[in-house]
């Protein structure tokens, strides 16, 4: 017997925009066991209490100490213990990264920063990549189930953006940023999206200064990743590109876990 779980991550670019737009009810009609939301720039008290706790899912919420900035929420139907940061003051006072843990694996929900103001925020990205690797080295040696989700501000091939010649001196694709990314995967985490769809051309983020979402003109930039004991389990992986409401849509993983 399986039990199947789906897994929705999504850079929502400000939570109480998209509550506006109808995002309870997204989260209700979804079918998600759990949902993580990054770029969330709130602080819990700025909620309404409808979106603080919602109906039927555990809430977590991890904030910058800058209003308005930054931000990644969890929402579960499974109960789970959930922690913030990762012990960097430097890191953890953006508020990018909730870790939770379930009986059957540990759930990172990560916003990864960006580079695009420069390049200080360029090594500032680097060094949080090199960071949150150390940290999931030791869940994998430990031989613990990991499934790292979120926004990870990178494209790591050609097929991930739809113009990488244009874009190769541009952060989100510079080769730095793509060697740092593609450390992960050689540390054993698989990007589940291009495990289950090699060769599927698909994005989740488009430029809202050029109508590029209209064109298609995007990037992907958000990621599951998981252990590679979690591969036999792997049902699908996808990108939800008629979901709007943010520069971003989402993205899902779907497991077939062993019940227990």
């Amino acid at each position: 017997m399986s039990q199947p779980i789906t897994l929705v991550s999504w850079n929502v670019n400000g939570i109480r925009a998209l509550e506006k737009k109808g995002f309870s009810a997204w989260l209700q009609s979804s079918g998600a066991d759990i949902v993580m939301l990054q770029e969330t720039k709130c602080h819990p008290e700025q909620l309404s209490a409808a979106l603080r706790q919602p109906a039927g899912f555990q809430s977590e919420w991890c904030w910058a100490e800058k209003k308005g900035y930054s931000g990644v929420a969890t929402f579960s139907r499974l109960p789970a213990a959930t922690a913030r940061g990762l012990g960097q003051p430097h890191f953890d006072s953006e508020g990018r990264v909730l870790i939770s843990t379930f009986p059957q694996f540990t759930l990172f929900n990560i916003y990864f920063p960006s580079g695009s103001s420069g390049m200080a925020r360029v090594a500032f990205k680097l060094e949080f990549y090199r960071h949150v690797l150390a940290v999931l080295r030791g869940y994998l040696d430990a031989g613990r189930p990991l499934i790292v989700a979120g926004d990870v501000n990178t494209a790591y091939a050609e097929i991930d953006l739809a113009r990488p010649r244009e874009n190769r001196m541009t952060s989100g694709f510079l080769a730095e940023e793509r060697a740092a990314l593609g450390e992960f995967f050689a540390a054993g985490l698989v990007d589940a999206f291009r495990h289950a769809r090699p060769s599927e051309a698909k994005y989740s983020w488009w430029s809202q200064v050029t109508n590029a979402r209209e064109r298609n003109i995007g990037w992907r930039l958000d990621y599951f990743l998981i252990s590679r004991d979690l591969l036999p389990y792997l049902v699908d992986a996808d990108i939800h590109p008629s979901v709007l409401g943010s520069d971003h849509c989402p993205v899902s993983l779907t497991l077939a876990l062993p019940a227990r």
